[in-house]
């Protein structure tokens, strides 16, 4: 038997309109903030809702899964986007806030346990996938009015490029341009480590990295190649209006063909005891300083 409430107040299990308002509000800044990097997701191992023996499902060479609710409200609002399904719990859909009827495509009210079934018990989907199409494949050719591009030499970790992909948006890049070998393909991972960033930057990957930069040579780019020995600080080797900033992979750097290709190599000075940088932080500081040379 409970005791009663003598006090005439509210028991902690009785949640007025109020409470629960409030509570859907912390929620939605919560993942706001998660889905923008500042504060970290849970371990997966704290939140595994599935067995060891989960494999993921065979996907079509067309066939993308996107997931989160930033990420998929982002890819339904680009015009260039192909969807084919919207799967979504009956709160993930109120949170998305769209209309449901005028997207033009399926949408299904399921629980979450079905869209773990597809994507696993790691993603955090919010309750919310996307089945869609990759973004058209765009030439470098049409690059050529852009002053600032990201070139990756076998970026592997799509987090990583994810994470790079944003700050190219934030710092009006017009492509990351990557490789088709040792780098993610577009996917639900990368799109959601690049936060909607994906829906709002051309992501090239090209076949061989010394053809594509002997290409951006000729439509007037120069190309600087980081790294950490480079004979010169980068903020001293920019040269002309139109720059590509070319990055190597997180534990090799860059390859030595792509060294050799490069118009320059620069290195990132830091007065720290530390002289290596996560290579998304690395592209940050450097866009940076490209945009403070673009300026002049």
């Amino acid at each position: 038997m409970s005791k009663d409430n003598k006090s005439g107040g509210k028991s902690a299990t009785d949640k007025s309109p109020k409470d629960t308002h409030y509570a859907t509000l912390r929620r939605a800044h919560r993942d706001a903030k998660r889905e923008r990097g500042e504060i970290p997701t849970p371990h997966p191992q704290k939140r595994k809702r599935g067995g060891d023996d989960w494999k993921p499902p065979a996907l079509a060479a067309d066939q993308v899964h996107l997931y989160g609710l930033h990420t998929v409200r982002a890819a339904l609002e680009n015009p260039e986007r192909k969807n084919v399904r919207l799967s979504a719990t009956q709160n993930a859909l109120a949170r998305l806030e769209i209309d449901a009827e005028r997207l033009g495509i399926p949408v299904e009210i399921v629980p979450p346990q079905d869209i773990d079934k597809v994507l696993g018990p790691e993603a955090i989907h919010q309750g919310v996938m996307l089945e869609t199409r990759p973004l058209p494949v765009r030439r470098l050719e049409a690059l050529k009015d852009s002053p600032l591009l990201l070139v990756l030499d076998q970026v592997t970790d799509p987090h990583n490029v994810g994470a790079i992909m944003r700050s190219a948006v934030a710092f009006n890049a017009g492509a990351v341009i990557t490789t088709q070998r040792h780098s993610p393909t577009e996917s639900g991972v990368l799109a959601k480590s690049a936060s909607g960033a994906l829906e709002l930057i051309p992501y090239i990957q090209i076949t061989n990295l010394a053809d594509a930069l002997g290409e951006l040579h000729r439509l007037g780019f120069f190309s600087i190649g980081l790294d950490s020995e480079g004979p010169a600080p980068i903020e001293g080797t920019f040269s002309g209006e139109k720059v590509a900033l070319v990055l190597g992979s997180e534990g090799k750097g860059l390859r030595q063909k792509t060294r050799e290709t490069v118009s320059a190599l620069a290195r990132l000075d830091m007065p720290g005891a530390i002289k290596s940088l996560n290579v998304s932080n690395a592209a940050a500081i450097a866009m940076y300083a490209a945009r403070l040379h673009l300026k002049k």
